[in-house]
Order: structure tokens, then sequence, then C-alpha cells
């Protein structure tokens, strides 16, 4: 079953919750007002980077952003998945599937993510974000693109591994779909220092 993301309801919630404007919660997150504006009106979806900025502004785990209200959190826990599609979010290069969204407050971020770029110039500019991620091509060809190395082609069964703080982009090169399965562990460090780090190097 396909669900819409909860973001802007949930950017809504928090903000009227502590009784900022759109102006304050902009301040704490570095997300212009604008593009708070669009999602909160689920009119603009933001690309991973973009929603791990706003939840390390507000204080929140990605995984508490993304997932569902739960007013008792189980204290032992699982989740199974059996092909549905979870929490989808899609941007101009890429369409996320955040699956286990149930799970709030996890060491990983597991996405089914499938590329829709065709080349870099078609990509924009390298994205980066604090930790770190695995990249495992389940159908298609890409080719990863990395701001310290060259560009690597990888085909079904294929896979990566990176330091996510380092620009990077997955485009799809093949003549069919490309989806790929995604780990990400981002949530123990700091956004701001990634970007930083990134910055200087």
């Amino acid at each position: 079953m396909r669900k819409r993301s909860a973001v802007g309801e949930r950017l809504r919630r928090v903000r009227r919750a502590n009784g900022w404007t759109l102006k304050n919660m902009s301040e704490r997150t570095g997300v212009s007002i604008a593009t708070l504006s669009k999602v909160e009106r689920d009119k603009l979806s933001l690309t991973y980077d973009k929603l791990l900025q706003l939840a390390e502004g507000l204080d929140m785990s990605l995984s508490e952003l993304i997932a569902p209200e739960d007013d008792h959190p189980p204290t032992a826990r699982r989740s199974i998945m059996r092909g549905e599609r979870d929490v989808i979010v899609e941007t101009k290069n890429y369409e996320y599937n955040y699956i286990f969204s149930d799970l709030r407050n996890k060491q990983m971020i597991p996405i089914i993510t499938r590329v829709k770029a065709r080349s870099i110039s078609e990509f924009g500019p390298l994205l980066s974000h604090s930790g770190e991620e695995f990249i495992f091509v389940l159908e298609g060809k890409i080719e990863v693109h990395t701001q310290h190395y060259g560009p690597v082609e990888l085909l079904q069964g294929h896979g990566i591994y990176i330091d996510s703080t380092m620009g990077h982009a997955y485009v799809n090169t093949g003549d069919d779909e490309a989806t790929v399965l995604g780990v990400c562990s981002a949530e123990s460090l700091s956004f701001a220092s990634a970007v930083a780090s990134d910055s200087s190097s």
C-alpha cells in the first residue's frame, strides 16, 4: 500500500506545538520559509539530505520525522515487509520508498530508490549528508559519481559503500528502470558538521 509522506503534517504539528512561525522554523533548520511552506502543504518533496537537515534542526531523528504518529512505542520491536510500498517521497532525481517507516528511532534508514536521472548533467550538484551508506543494485544499471573518485558503473547484484559526507550522485545509465536498495546510517552524526567537512575538503 502506498502512503503519502507524513513529513508535511508532522512539520505543521511540531511548529504549532512549539508556537513557531515558519520564520522561526527556518532559522532553526536552515531551510527556507518558502520551502517549509510548500512541504507543509505537500506541494514539495525533499531529498534525503534535506530531510536529514530538517530533522536535525528540529532535534528529531529522521525516522521520527517520516514515521506515522505512535503514542505507544513498543519496547521490543520488529517490522516485516512483504513487497508492499511504504512511505514514498519523489524528487527530481529519485523516487524514495522509505521502508519499515513504522519503526522510529532506527539506527539504520533502509530505502528502496528508483534512480530517475539519466546523466550527471541532468542530476545537477552532488548531494551530501552525514553518516555512511551502502547501495545495492536490485535492477538495471547505474553510474555512481562521487566527489573524490571517478565514476563507477554498477550492474544488478553490484554494490558500493561510501562516506555520505562526500558529494555523491547515482544516475541511471541503462535502457530500463534502475532500482537500488540503500541503507544509510546518518542520525548519530551532526548534519552541520558533515556539511562543514564536505565544504572544506
